[in-house]
């Protein structure tokens, strides 16, 4: 099964009866961006050949951290997640723990474990670095000029975030969710209480070596147009609804997303109306949404440029 979406553009071509009868069909315009989504979408799925680890083993297609429940972020707080920058105020077990199992839609694999100190030394990433030292007397501070960020700048009008470590107040080995090329299932993962956002820090506890890799894609021979451009990650699943990201350019204009599906992928990309005068080559990433006619399951969503299976952002 094969089905092509186009959203957010409709198009219609009329032919007033101006051509021969015998001139049979207008030859396809290989330039045009929506005609190569549906020739290179056909190319990346028929590609689609991974090996036995993409069925039998461990293969995440998302990042070994991520939250459980909703985090209360400051700014300052949501700084410090995206940078790893951690401290513990509790001892971490050294040990590791015996085989954990991770259970699939389809089956179960048991699969070495790392303990609590080897995972908080993968999760946390360094040091913020220093906060600025303010004047001593906020409320009446040196001349400077306004929102300058510099060291005479009251405290207070600051930009907060870039010198708070987060506080790990607890750690215990439970499960977390994960977006696995079977599937999502449930990970053994060492759960890591925080202090400063009120949700659970959850790192993936399963051995380095346990993990399986990507295969390599397959990307199509013909030359990409210009107008049709890339995904670059997943935003969200939510059954049959599919939230990507395309990388479009600061001044792209006509943004829509486009979907093909198969019974064994799903293909996506898009196309943008690329600007014609000047304009600065800045990667923007915009969320598009589409609707497949089932849920996606353990279907592997492709981007249609190069075949790379895409994974869910973090």
């Amino acid at each position: 099964m094969r089905r092509t979406v186009l959203l957010g553009l409709s198009l219609m071509l009329t032919v007033a009866g101006c051509a021969p009868a015998s001139t049979g069909p207008a030859p396809r315009d290989r330039s045009d961006p929506h005609e190569a989504f549906d020739r290179r979408a056909t190319a990346v799925a028929e590609a689609w050949r991974p090996g036995p680890e993409w069925t039998g083993g461990y293969l995440p297609l998302q990042e070994p951290t991520m939250l459980i429940g909703d985090a209360d972020f400051t700014p300052a707080a949501k700084t410090a997640f995206l940078a790893g920058w951690y401290r513990k105020q509790v001892d971490l077990p050294t040990t590791r723990p015996a085989e954990g199992t991770i259970r699939f839609p389809d089956g179960k694999l048991d699969v070495p474990l790392v303990s609590a100190v080897e995972a908080y030394r993968q999760l946390s990433q360094g040091d913020p670095p220093p906060c600025p030292v303010g004047p001593k007397d906020p409320a009446t501070p040196p001349p400077a000029a306004p929102g300058d960020g510099g060291p005479d700048e009251p405290v207070s009008s600051r930009p907060q975030g870039g010198c708070t470590a987060l506080t790990v107040t607890g750690v215990d080995l439970g499960v977390a969710p994960v977006r696995t090329s079977r599937g999502e299932a449930q990970v053994p993962a060492w759960l890591f209480t925080v202090e400063e956002i009120g949700a659970v820090v959850a790192r993936i506890a399963v051995a380095p070596h346990a993990v399986a890799a990507a295969p390599e894609p397959v990307a199509p021979s013909e030359p990409a147009p210009r107008g049709l451009v890339s995904a670059q990650d997943i935003e969200a699943v939510d059954g049959a609804k599919l939230t990507f990201r395309l990388g479009v350019g600061s001044c792209d204009t006509g943004i829509t997303p486009l979907v093909q599906e198969h019974e064994h992928v799903v293909v996506v990309g898009g196309t943008v109306v690329p600007p014609t005068g000047m304009c600065d080559a800045a990667l923007k990433l915009e969320p598009v949404a589409v609707t497949l006619t089932a849920p996606l399951g353990a279907r592997p969503v492709l981007e249609v440029l190069n075949g790379t299976p895409l994974r869910l952002a973090p």
